[in-house]
């Protein structure tokens, strides 16, 4: 991981959050939706920007040995931001 592939992410990761907050938005929803990119950036090693169909395949699967629907479909939602 390069340093511009973390300011990268930072704003891959800022970006969403403050769309979210000016949606209105719930803050659990918020918080939700931010730990959705969080997990899917440290699972990318924060290269989320172009992601391909196999990848996030893969990720989904691994997150479905870890956790529940629900939180596959809040990284879905996450992700889609």
């Amino acid at each position: 991981m390069t340093a511009s592939s973390t300011l990268d992410f930072k704003h891959n990761y800022q970006t969403p959050l403050k769309h979210l907050k000016l949606k209105g938005l719930q803050p659990k929803t918020v918080e939700a939706y931010s730990r959705a990119i969080r997990r899917i950036g440290a699972y990318f090693d924060e290269q989320i920007h172009d992601l391909f169909e196999a990848q996030l395949l893969e990720y989904f699967s691994d997150l479905l040995t870890t956790h529940s629907w629900s939180a596959e479909k809040l990284d879905l939602y996450g992700l889609k931001l």
